[in-house]
């Protein structure tokens, strides 16, 4: 195989060298262009197929509106109660809108409205009456002076008292010879929930008493005030069985000197401002004490301040003592909740309205104890039905006064 070059020797005979394969990437890029407009036609059919014809304006589905029916009057006069035993029932069918009977049931809180029966244990939502009369903010600047004690309560040089400033106005729309009792509710300020349970629970016309002791005694009395709650001071003094039986720092004693009883009643009036007078806390022996006690409301009255006395000592001189320094004294006929049985109250509170119907009216004095919150709040809802009006303490005495023909 002379004169062949080598690459020619090499070749297997009878065969052709294999063809060198065409690229396929011009063919892929056409075969995608034309199938782009396959896949743009496809995308439309289905965004048409789902969301309906951009162009025709129209929905898919079409929603029927119609106007829900009018609810009807609640039975039972207004008043939606909600057991323990609905909670273990299964929830009810849907429906388009709920009442405000549902609302509240739903919510487990229940609206107790004028006139209608309560429940122990309920939650009270009271509605501000636009017309119920505004207490004087407190404190007034006339009626203020400052000491190494604080600040304290005293009679205005135009003659104003605070007895007279910080009190509730008595409501004046109601006939005279209408039986009236005045309730007072003491023992508050030592706890804030049951300081903000009578707040919210009680009417209005019911007069609150804030012991010495706790750290917001500012803030809770500006509530009470705001919701027209005419507001007293309570004095610890020594019980019988005293220091066994303690009403807290600062007890006013029997066997103390007068200067000392003094420093400490100036430390218990510098607590909070807008107090309309002073009542006791305990105190069944310095009360039976004319000599220890004289000092203390002779103080009490130059500082134009009403004295109270809540009726739980028969041996208490509170009333004669201070009316002999001429300050606005009244005592309370019984203690409500002497008793704490729920019988036991309502019964003390029919005879309230017993007596309030033979002189003209009672006086009655309670604690912040939670039954006796609800049994007060139950009771007061409807005493007007009876023909009774409720009063604020501050105007007893002169209802007292108008009924007996005694200033006391």
């Amino acid at each position: 195989m002379a004169g062949l070059p080598s690459s020619e020797l090499d070749k297997p005979l009878g065969r052709r060298p294999p063809a060198k394969p065409a690229s396929l990437w011009p063919r892929r890029v056409g075969y995608g262009l034309a199938a782009l407009p396959v896949g743009i036609l496809a995308t439309a059919a289905a965004y048409v197929a789902v969301m309906g014809d951009p162009k025709a304006a129209r929905p898919s589905a079409v929603a029927v509106i119609t106007e829900p029916p009018k609810p009807g009057p609640a039975p039972g006069g207004g008043q939606f109660t909600f057991s323990a035993q609905d909670a273990a029932l299964p929830p009810p069918p849907e429906r388009a809108e709920a009442t405000a009977g549902q609302l509240e049931q739903d919510s487990g809180v229940k609206v107790v409205r004028p006139g209608a029966p309560d429940t122990l244990n309920s939650v009270v939502i009271r509605v501000p009456d636009a017309g119920q009369p505004k207490l004087a903010p407190a404190p007034d600047r006339r009626l203020v002076e400052r000491t190494r004690q604080g600040v304290l309560p005293r009679i205005g040089e135009d003659g104003a008292r605070p007895s007279q400033v910080y009190a509730r106005p008595a409501p004046r729309d109601g006939a005279a010879s209408q039986p009236r009792i005045a309730i007072l509710v003491g023992g508050l300020g030592i706890s804030a929930a049951a300081t903000a349970e009578a707040i919210a629970k009680l009417p209005p016309d019911i007069s609150l008493a804030f012991a010495p002791y706790g750290g917001e005694l500012e803030r809770q009395v500006q509530r009470a005030r705001a919701d027209g709650h005419e507001v007293f001071l309570q004095v610890p003094m020594e019980p019988f069985d005293y220091p066994d039986n303690d009403p807290g720092p600062h007890t006013l004693t029997a066997g103390q000197a007068s200067a000392d009883n003094l420093e400490r009643l100036r430390w218990v009036m510098s607590r909070f401002p807008g107090y309309v007078g002073i009542v006791n806390f305990m105190g069944a022996r310095l009360m039976s004490d004319e000599a220890a006690l004289g000092p203390v409301l002779r103080e009490v009255a130059e500082r134009g301040l009403m004295v109270v006395d809540d009726g739980s000592s028969g041996r208490s001189l509170m009333l004669p003592v201070a009316s002999g320094f001429r300050a606005p004294a009244l005592k309370a006929d019984l203690v409500v909740d002497l008793a704490a049985r729920p019988d036991a109250i309502d019964r003390e509170l029919a005879r309230l309205e017993q007596q309030a119907r033979e002189k003209g009216f009672a006086f009655g004095s309670a604690s912040a104890l939670p039954l006796t919150l609800d049994r007060l709040s139950r009771w007061s809802r409807t005493l007007e039905q009876r023909g009774i009006r409720l009063v604020p303490v501050s105007a007893g005495g002169a209802a007292r006064a108008q009924t007996t023909g005694s200033v006391r």
